[in-house]
């Protein structure tokens, strides 16, 4: 399940990268954009600057812009930031595989074989997906519930 502190930072980054023109951007209006507690959501950004998500500057003028193109960050790479792999157990983790003490066999083990087919189809999506895909996705879903409601469908 996405954590409430990866959700909060995919959200923020998807608001810095709106307003890429605008330079840098102070975490107090991030916060109060998205709806985030703002204490909380210093924590998050930390953590997205130490990854190289995201890039700050102290001072006046001062705050928060991606540190890459939007079209250049997955939501994977955003999430294992925060919360760590994707894998749904850690038998199945690419980056931090760690044997079930439980497991007889790895190679025959119904758990591992299904939950190995959801950590590839998750990071399949996670890992295709960009900040800027994403954007183009919201913008297309409130285009299609804007013409909704102005035909009535």
């Amino acid at each position: 399940m996405l954590s409430s502190k990866a959700k909060y930072a995919i959200k923020a980054t998807m608001f810095l990268a709106r307003r890429t023109a605008a330079g840098q951007i102070q975490a107090s209006e991030i916060a109060e954009g998205e709806q985030i507690p703002r204490k909380f959501l210093e924590l998050i950004l930390a953590e997205l600057r130490n990854a190289g998500i995201l890039q700050s500057k102290k001072g006046k003028g001062g705050g928060y812009v991606l540190g890459r193109p939007a079209n250049d960050l997955t939501l994977g790479e955003i999430i294992r930031v925060i919360d760590g792999p994707l894998a749904p157990i850690p038998c199945v983790s690419k980056l931090s595989y760690r044997r079930c003490e439980d497991c007889e066999d790895e190679v025959t083990c119904g758990v591992r074989l299904v939950m190995q087919q959801v950590r590839d189809a998750t990071a399949s999506i996670l890992d295709g997906m960009t900040v800027a895909d994403l954007l183009d996705a919201v913008d297309d879903a409130k285009a299609a519930r804007r013409a909704a409601v102005m035909f009535h469908i």
